[in-house]
């Protein structure tokens, strides 16, 4: 057929030749011309609106201003892509302190870690617990845990201090040590395996032996099924591996129904949580056995609800104990002096304390103050988390105010969010030279004892040293979390042999899909192998 439109229009003669075809294609042409013009115009005028109204305009006195291209987004993308570059450039651009526009929200960014103090001492203009109450109920899927919204009165932070520190902390690493213990060296373990090399990625290793162990010693065992529990622990582990790999996007405000597998994952953990499960365990942790007691008597959340409150613990508890322990192993492992100077210690240790290493002899137990008195392996595991971490600190304005920093002084609007990114610090050759290399001994002075003494232009810095957050909202786990990667080189130290099953094996990259998380897992599992030690049997 003669084609009914050309450059020239809907022609008389086409028409006239064809009049119904012709006049009914015109008219379809004509109506979707009209719909394509309106929507042009209507996308025309949003983005004249955007321009307007939705463009932030920097004010006197505020910090220079980045909204980025995208509406809503911002800078988000380029962020999301290498946080550390992205904000390098900027900071090269802008200098010290800038803003910029992050999934619709304002975020002064304070990069000079002479300022990390001066940031801190206008706590009673932020507010940290909002981002932090608001992201847990949308991962987690509970009702909100802020007091001020009526759904519970616990003091969710006062909580975790009482459970996670002080003579509640002595109970929990008892229990871990003994965990970590049964897993690693199980009763029906076979002796004829004591000489066998055992081959497997470092990181599920880690992955395995710390969130087993790590579940036990919150949520308890059940004494009369054990073997029924740990396959249970098993099935939640590769839940909660499934849950784990979408937390970023849930943290940046996709909601979990987008990722179905991901959403089973959560509800089936969420499920082995529940109270009349929890109530049949023995040696359940401070912390579980408060927290069930406050959300019977000072919550109003239903058994689900409450559940998954508990599984918030669960993940504060392993998402990044469990890279931060890969990491430690893996450097220990690789470089030799660090594996010699840790052997070392740790024998000697043992020997201090009366331990003596056999087959059938009894667990390794180390007290607190012992646990406390490792200046190799505290230096070993900062070292490994100086290289790793990529937490994001933020802080929520309260109201206006103004900023005073070393820098100068800096307007604030109400809502805003103040972030500080230690990974920036971490990496700044002035304070650690040679930023990209791993020096087991970075962290010890000249007399082998902690070294708490960094400079940044010839400043001493009060803050130098920054995974765990700082300030208020500083992580009430976090000395648990050291332990217990402690506890596991001691383990792994005493009873294996380990090497790399290549030893001249790169180091893997980071997985920035994390970055703002805390603690960023390697892109690539490690091949590492081990073996039980030949210890002397009891007679």
């Amino acid at each position: 057929m003669i084609a009914l439109w050309t450059e020239g229009g809907c022609r008389l003669e086409n028409i006239q030749q064809y009049p119904s075809v012709s006049y009914e294609f015109c008219t379809r042409f004509t109506k979707m011309m009209t719909i394509t013009l309106i929507w042009g115009i209507v996308i025309t005028v949003c983005c004249c609106l955007w321009i307007i109204f939705g463009i932030r305009r920097r004010k006197t006195g505020e910090p220079p201003l980045e909204n980025g291209l995208i509406p809503y987004l911002g800078c988000a993308l380029k962020f999301g892509a290498n946080p550390l570059e992205f904000l390098r450039a900027n900071q090269r651009k802008h200098g010290h302190v800038f803003t910029c526009k992050l999934m619709g929200k304002y975020v002064h960014f304070i990069t000079n870690s002479l300022s990390y103090h001066k940031v801190l001492c206008h706590g009673k203009y932020f507010d940290w617990k909002k981002f932090h109450y608001t992201t847990s109920a949308k991962a987690f899927g509970h009702s909100s845990i802020d007091p001020n919204d009526g759904n519970t009165t616990e003091n969710i932070n006062d909580t975790f201090i009482k459970t996670l520190q002080g003579d509640a902390l002595n109970c929990l690493s008892e229990a871990m040590m003994e965990n970590l213990q049964l897993v690693l060296r199980p009763p029906n373990f076979p002796k004829s395996r004591s000489a066998t090399w055992v081959s497997e990625g470092m990181y599920a290793f880690c992955y395995r032996v710390m969130f087993e162990a790590g579940y036990l010693t919150l949520f308890g065992r059940d004494l009369t099924k054990t073997e029924a529990q740990r396959a249970q622990i098993l099935n939640d582990l590769d839940n909660f591996k499934e849950f784990d790999r979408v937390f970023p996007a849930l943290v940046a405000g996709l909601p979990i129904h987008v990722f179905k597998t991901a959403h089973q994952a959560r509800e089936k953990l969420a499920e082995d949580l529940k109270h009349e499960t929890l109530r049949t365990r023995d040696h359940v942790s401070e912390l579980i056995r408060l927290r069930m007691f406050l959300n019977d008597t000072l919550t109003t959340f239903d058994d689900m609800e409450k559940a998954k409150t508990h599984l918030a613990v669960l993940w504060a508890s392993q998402a990044n104990t469990i890279p931060a322990t890969f990491w430690s192993l893996f450097h220990m492992i690789r470089n030799p002096e660090a594996m010699k100077a840790a052997s070392e210690e740790v024998n000697e240790a043992l020997m201090n304390g009366g331990q003596t290493l056999s087959f059938e002899g009894n667990l390794i137990s180390l007290n607190q103050t012992q646990l406390n008195d490792l200046p190799v392996l505290d230096s070993i595991i900062k070292e490994a988390l100086r290289l790793s971490s990529a937490s994001l600190n933020i802080r929520t304005a309260k109201e206006d105010f103004t900023l005073h920093l070393e820098d100068g002084s800096y307007n604030i609007r109400k809502d805003d969010i103040i972030a500080l990114y230690p990974q920036l610090m971490h990496l700044d050759p002035e304070i650690y030279p040679d930023p990209l290399t791993f020096k087991y001994d970075r962290y010890l002075d000249e007399n082998r004892k902690p070294k708490t003494t960094f400079y940044s232009n010839g400043v001493k810095l009060k803050y130098y040293y920054m995974p765990f957050g700082s300030g208020a909202m500083i992580c009430p786990g976090r000395l648990f979390a050291v332990q217990e990667i402690k506890q596991f080189l001691i383990l792994m130290l005493s009873y294996f042999e380990l090497e790399l099953v290549e030893s001249h094996y790169k180091c893997p990259l980071l997985d920035q899909s994390r970055a703002g998380l805390g603690i960023l897992p390697p892109l690539n599992d490690v091949q590492f192998k081990y073996k039980l030690k030949q210890l002397r049997r009891c007679a």
